[in-house]
């Protein structure tokens, strides 16, 4: 019997971890993580760092390569089909490997699994595989709550809805319509230049909750060009960034 554990770690910071998190880790018999190449190592050392300041003692830890995404595949949902297929079969080897008998595995999941993570659709790729896989999802802090918290802000309007989406959305299809309240995650083109910069208010930042954390907001016709200088300037500094940002508009433009 393999029993999955998808561990919420926030993004990074050792403070943020729950009481719930750190008990999960603590009862794992393995605890998987991944490698993503030398530009990312950072990633696999803050992983490390919450072990060691968190667990006493240390379970195991195996570490894996995590496969690329095939870029040459034109269709985008069969790529990130594919891309997955690659990363269950990994897990599947690496738990064999590591645990041939079962036990209690434990992945550390930035932010909270069910937020823009697959990391639960990969784990029902194990389950159909094998029936002996069950899996336990425990919560982590997201980024977006550690970004309204940075910039003291509410997350929606008073009685307002809140949209959550994609830069590659807000790139191919625009501001969403009757939209009040954007959130934009997984942006790596800062698609927010496509929109009319007089018309909305931003709130952006990256490595939220760790020492390194950049905040910018504003009116996003004066905040474009600096947020895009300092996410080009971090991104080459650290080898990888992590970044999301809240959309407003102006309460002229409804």
């Amino acid at each position: 019997m393999i029993e999955l554990f998808l561990v919420g770690i926030g993004m990074g910071n050792p403070a943020h971890v729950t009481t719930a998190a750190v008990e999960a880790l603590q009862s794992a018999d393995l605890i998987l993580i991944p490698k993503k190449g030398a530009n990312k190592a950072d990633l696999v050392d803050l992983r490390t760092e919450i072990c060691e300041k968190l667990l006493s003692p240390i379970p195991p830890i195996g570490y894996f390569n995590l496969p690329s995404r095939d870029l040459a595949e034109p269709d985008y949902l069969k790529r990130i089909n594919d891309w997955h297929d690659a990363i269950a079969s990994i897990w599947q080897d690496t738990i064999q490997t590591k645990r041939p008998n079962g036990g209690k595995i434990a992945l550390m999941i930035w932010g909270d699994p069910s937020l823009y993570d697959s990391s639960i659709r990969i784990a029902e790729r194990l389950k159909a595989e094998n029936t002996a896989v069950k899996t336990h999802v425990i919560p982590g802090i997201t980024a977006v709550q550690l970004l309204t918290a940075a910039h003291g802000i509410t997350l929606n309007e008073i009685g307002g809805p809140v949209t959550f989406s994609t830069g590659r959305q807000l790139y191919e299809t625009g501001w969403p319509e009757g939209c009040e309240t954007l959130v934009v995650m997984l942006d790596g083109q800062t698609a927010f230049h496509t929109l009319d910069p007089d018309q909305f208010h931003i709130w952006w930042g990256a490595y939220l909750g760790m020492e390194q954390e950049i905040l910018i907001s504003g009116p996003l016709s004066t905040c474009s060009d600096a947020i895009k200088t300092q996410r080009s300037k971090a991104r080459k500094n650290h080898g990888w960034i992590m970044d999301t940002y809240l959309l407003r508009k102006n309460k002229t433009s409804y």
